[in-house]
């Protein structure tokens, strides 16, 4: 794309002036912050608890990674406005099927929107799960298209064309600028046309364009983006695009996703941020007080009506938090932080706050939560250490040990301590049974709390079921990748 001065000036104005349209059009609602809630976790908070997390804190829209029946059921009544997603494994079946497209529609959707009574408030359709993230190829991405015109097709079949909006999340790798400027923002070359056909389809149905913005990623890609930058502050070196200048990282990516929708031909389209959110361990930068920083700088940003430099006092319409709860089961495929989104821990339990609508400053904790007996699994230190390590790695290839992987919160607590956080992890995962603290005579069961000011030595909850009997082979891998990252920790004393 041309880098002129007057090409730079054009294409600003005419940003602007559609700007104002889309603001004049009545295309968006007030600013709404809401959460992804993700259930990739081996001893899942209860839906009902999760529930009354978000409606004590005011929580009023949530998305959710796939259509669990359970989530769904507890979410009837509560008035909150739901996200339904779809799975990228389906893509494929929904492209090629008008009835698996029914019938979809029909289990996850019209079975839960009933006339009379309780209801759930579904307000939109995700298809897939990122399905543009570059690492995953053409794997996913040939299907979108198809799969959600299927899906609006069975919508309108059920009278609900007008009531339920279909929506394809897309990563934040989808738009890029090689010189880091958004006046020369676009959509990768390698799915430019899928894009256009995407933005086609959504244009033509007046449905916005969702996307995940990520200000820690671009800290840690980019030598030219500062912490202080990505988090809001006023201290930071601002980064300048002919005329205009930017005062975060937020506002540099939104631009230049705005420039790579106008440079696509829809300069009018919504945007919602349907993920953005800041980790609290596994890399550096990942803690409880820099996520705080970033969350209220970025709340107070959307609430201020600002805007951006291409968008002026038009913030995006709705806002989606990554996330409500830390997942243990996640993939950590792009770093070990990635099972430490949540503002609340896996048991719903505040780890900084913040206001995401409930009125003041302090967040409320889920209540009465039901958690396994209080006993732990810790190395017996009468035993034979030296095959320590091996033992170590079978726990990890299971249980979530990213805390005591470099730049995680337990990565300093020595030896043998970091072998009994994994024996824990991994004990915990099994709903505590005796065999699974055993390791060979390595394991010790104790009620004394091994946590530290630092680390907490979790204790699992009380659940129907443990997801990690029916892990995915695509997670087990993911921690046996994350286990050869950790592996060298253990095996110096």
């Amino acid at each position: 794309m041309p880098s002129s001065i007057p090409h730079l000036l054009l294409l600003h104005f005419h940003l602007l002036a559609t700007a104002s349209l889309v603001r004049i059009a009545g295309w968006s609602r007030a600013e709404a912050i809401g959460v992804n809630w993700g259930t990739a976790s081996s001893h899942p908070l209860p839906p009902p608890k999760v529930v009354e997390l978000l409606k004590s804190n005011n929580i009023s829209r949530v998305k959710l990674s796939d259509a669990d029946p359970d989530v769904l059921r507890s979410l009837s009544g509560s008035g909150i406005a739901v996200t339904v997603g779809i799975p990228n494994l389906m893509l494929r079946a929904l492209n090629s099927s008008k009835k698996v497209a029914e019938s979809w529609v029909h289990d996850n959707v019209t079975r839960y929107v009933p006339a009379g009574g309780p209801r759930v408030r579904i307000e939109y359709i995700a298809v897939g799960d990122e399905p543009f993230l570059s690492s995953y190829g053409d794997q996913f991405y040939p299907f979108v298209l198809g799969a959600a015109t299927q899906i609006q097709a069975a919508l309108t079949k059920a009278n609900l064309g007008s009531k339920v909006k279909v929506v394809v999340p897309c990563s934040f790798d989808v738009f890029q600028s090689e010189s880091n400027l958004p006046s020369e923002g676009h959509f990768r070359t390698d799915i430019n046309k899928t894009m256009i056909q995407l933005l086609t389809f959504l244009n033509e149905h007046q449905l916005p364009f969702f996307v995940s913005i990520s200000p820690f990623l671009s800290l840690h890609q980019s030598k030219n983006i500062s912490l202080d930058f990505a988090l809001f502050k006023g201290t930071a070196r601002t980064h300048n695009d002919s005329h205009r200048i930017y005062r975060n990282s937020f506002d540099l990516s939104y631009d230049t996703l705005v420039t790579a929708l106008y440079n696509a031909g829809f300069p009018q389209i919504e945007i919602v941020v349907a993920q953005i959110g800041w980790p609290t361990d596994g890399a550096a930068n990942a803690t409880s007080v820099i996520a705080k920083d970033f969350m209220k700088g970025l709340i107070d940003h959307i609430h201020s009506k600002t805007g951006t430099p291409l968008r002026p006092r038009n913030p995006p319409s709705e806002v989606y938090i990554l996330s409500l709860l830390d997942e243990d089961q996640r993939s950590t495929s792009a770093g070990n932080f990635e099972r430490h989104w949540g503002v609340f821990t896996f048991d719903g339990q505040a780890k900084y706050h913040i206001d995401l609508g409930q009125g003041s400053r302090k967040l409320w904790n889920a209540q009465n939560v039901e958690y396994l007996s209080s006993q732990w699994c810790v190395v017996n230190n009468n035993a034979n250490l030296s095959n320590a390590t091996a033992s170590v790695l079978d726990a990890c290839s299971v249980a979530d040990c990213t805390a005591v992987s470099p730049s995680g919160s337990c990565y300093n607590i020595g030896w043998p301590r970091n072998v009994s956080y994994a024996f824990n992890s991994y004990y915990q995962q099994h709903d505590q049974r005796a065999d699974s603290c055993y390791f060979g005579g390595l394991g010790l069961i104790t009620t004394v709390d091994p946590s530290t000011d630092t680390c907490r030595f979790a204790v699992g909850l009380q659940t129907s079921h443990s997801s990690i009997l029916v892990l995915p082979q695509l997670l087990l891998m993911s921690s046996l990748f994350t286990t050869i990252s950790i592996g060298f920790v253990f095996l110096t004393k």
